[in-house]
């Protein structure tokens, strides 16, 4: 029979943990509000700058050579992985489906004979993937808008990545990275930042509206437009997914919180039938001594 001294330290000690889980979800709702607005406002800037982009890419592809940021190095043999990931845990399965599909990434990358080097940022990514893939990460960064997210943290990360593609470090860059669709569901993205990638549609559509679209003359030419634009579209882009990651976090652990407090809730209330039931059989059993007792007598 259970100790009722242990049931009532384990009702408290639930009790205790369900007001921490608590107030959790309630800061992670607050910052989620903030960090959905920061990452829907952010979209149709990234969106129609690649739509720009990938306009003046297939005019350029038409003619040109152009900027070795949207040509390549002819190779994709060597690849970075950027992976965006959090500095704190309690969130549910928002950095291990990031790692898992690293993981993936990884494995499928050198399977065909390719060469992987990985960017991580948030203390979680580079732990999980330093246990099997230490050799394999070249940066890792720590507390990237711990106070308030900026572009600058973005700047920063996309500096890093053109000085290591300007030294021919790699060929091809890709993030990993959470989309935001709402409090309950983010969405594992992969996707090509360097080289930059035209959009098959993009292209068709181009060449759909060829003849009825009308000439434009750009001063400068659309060669240095591009060479301008495509770093800060790389800045741009790196500074979309770390929006969309913390509002994916944020969105995360407050479910989590939600479904761990609604559990304490849960086992408070079996714990405390336990408790009732076994002191009621404790009083039964007294009773039934007291009463024994005075027959004998």
């Amino acid at each position: 029979m259970p100790n009722l001294k242990d049931l009532k330290l384990r009702i408290d000690s639930v009790k205790s943990t369900q007001k921490i889980t608590s107030a959790m979800k309630m800061v992670a709702a607050s910052k989620l509000r903030r960090a959905q607005e920061q990452a829907e406002a952010a979209r149709p800037f990234a969106e129609r700058m690649g739509r720009m982009l990938s306009s003046l890419a297939v005019n350029v592809q038409g003619g040109g050579e152009g900027p070795k940021l949207m040509t390549g190095t002819g190779s994709d043999q060597v690849q970075l992985l950027v992976v965006i990931s959090s500095d704190r845990g309690l969130c549910g399965a928002f950095n291990g489906s990031i790692v898992r599909e690293t993981r993936r990434q990884i494995q499928r990358l050198q399977a065909e004979g390719k060469t992987v080097k990985l960017l991580t940022v948030g203390r979680k990514a580079r732990d999980q993937l330093r246990r099997d893939y230490a050799s394999l990460i070249v940066e890792s960064y720590e507390d990237v808008g711990r106070r308030k997210l900026s572009f600058a943290d973005a700047d920063r990360i996309a500096k890093k990545v053109l000085e290591m593609y300007d030294a021919g470090e790699y060929d091809v860059c890709s993030v990993v990275y959470n989309q935001f669709k709402s409090a309950i569901s983010q969405v594992v993205t992969l996707q090509q930042i360097v080289p930059f990638a035209v959009p098959e549609t993009a292209a068709a559509a181009e060449g759909a509206a060829a003849e009825a679209k009308p000439v434009y003359e750009f001063e400068p030419d659309e060669e240095q437009i591009l060479a301008e634009l495509l770093p800060r579209n790389l800045a741009i882009q790196i500074y979309r997914s770390l929006l969309e990651s913390a509002a994916s976090e944020q969105g995360a652990r407050m479910t989590a919180m939600d479904n761990a407090t609604r559990n304490a809730g849960d086992m408070i209330n079996r714990l405390t039938i336990t408790y009732n039931r076994t002191r009621q059989a404790y009083i039964t059993k007294e009773l039934i001594e007291i009463i024994s007792g005075a027959e004998a007598i």
